[in-house]
């Protein structure tokens, strides 16, 4: 399935491939798209179910998710990428790792976890999306990106982004929860090859920095960043500290 995409930066640098979180579009890459694209070809990527990609009936796993990203870049004539994923897009990436380890230069797994905590909260949720909507769980969703500090100085960023969440497709966003409910990737971290950087955010609730640390203990010299004053969304909350590491790892893979 061919997703909808962002590309910024010339076509002919080194593509790095940013993948979304649950609920979010490729404006949660808006502090690292264009800052990137200086040295990149970024192609941002709406997930399954999300933004402006197509809305197949469910429930999704995060295989037909990674499928997707790989046929997309098929289509664009992208044959190996660096690639960056928060939360599910993180899942999506180790996916990639362990599956198509010819596909990617390198890794950078953001906020995200080999085995996502409260599988069971994830598929309740599910059934509460597909009976009331999204919108219905959107506060809940953005209180745990981003830190309380953050939505007292920044309030109308945090309206943009749980606005961005309740206008997910109730069926894709259903769907995406059920994959992040079915990954278990725990058994073979061992099996990820490409270079690989796992950021946390210190003050994540959704995947707290435990479970970062047994991607890093995992995947074969995994390089594990800490981001302080972040909750689940670091990248958008912290960019000042997450873009450069993006760049340095990307650029150590190109």
């Amino acid at each position: 399935m061919k997703l909808h995409h962002v590309s910024d930066g010339p076509d002919d640098a080194p593509p790095l491939v940013l993948l979304c979180s649950l609920g979010s579009t490729v404006d949660m890459w808006a502090p690292q798209r264009r800052e990137l694209a200086d040295e990149f070809r970024v192609i941002s990527l709406d997930t399954r179910g999300h933004g402006g990609s197509p809305v197949p009936d469910g429930p999704y796993t995060v295989e037909d998710l990674a499928r997707d990203v790989l046929e997309t870049l098929d289509d664009l004539g992208v044959e190996r990428a660096a690639f960056a994923g928060v939360s599910l897009g993180g899942a999506i990436a180790q996916w990639i790792g362990l599956h198509a380890p010819e596909r990617a230069s390198s890794l950078a797994l953001l906020c995200t976890a080999a085995r996502f905590p409260n599988g069971d909260a994830f598929r309740e949720r599910a059934t509460t999306v597909r009976a009331d909507g999204v919108g219905t769980i959107a506060d809940a969703v953005v209180a745990r990106w981003f830190t309380d500090d953050f939505g007292d100085a920044q309030p109308d960023a945090v309206r943009r982004m749980r606005d961005m969440i309740a206008s997910t497709p109730d069926e894709g966003y259903a769907s995406c929860c059920e994959a992040v409910a079915g990954w278990d990737a725990v058994d073979d971290l061992g099996g990820i090859r490409p270079p690989t950087l796992v950021v946390s955010g210190v003050d994540d609730p959704a995947t707290p920095p435990e479970c970062q640390q047994q991607l890093a203990d995992g995947i074969p010299g995994a390089r594990l960043e800490s981001v302080t004053g972040a909750a689940h969304l670091a990248s958008y909350q912290r960019p000042e500290v997450v873009t450069p590491l993006l760049r340095e790892h990307a650029k150590g893979s190109s």
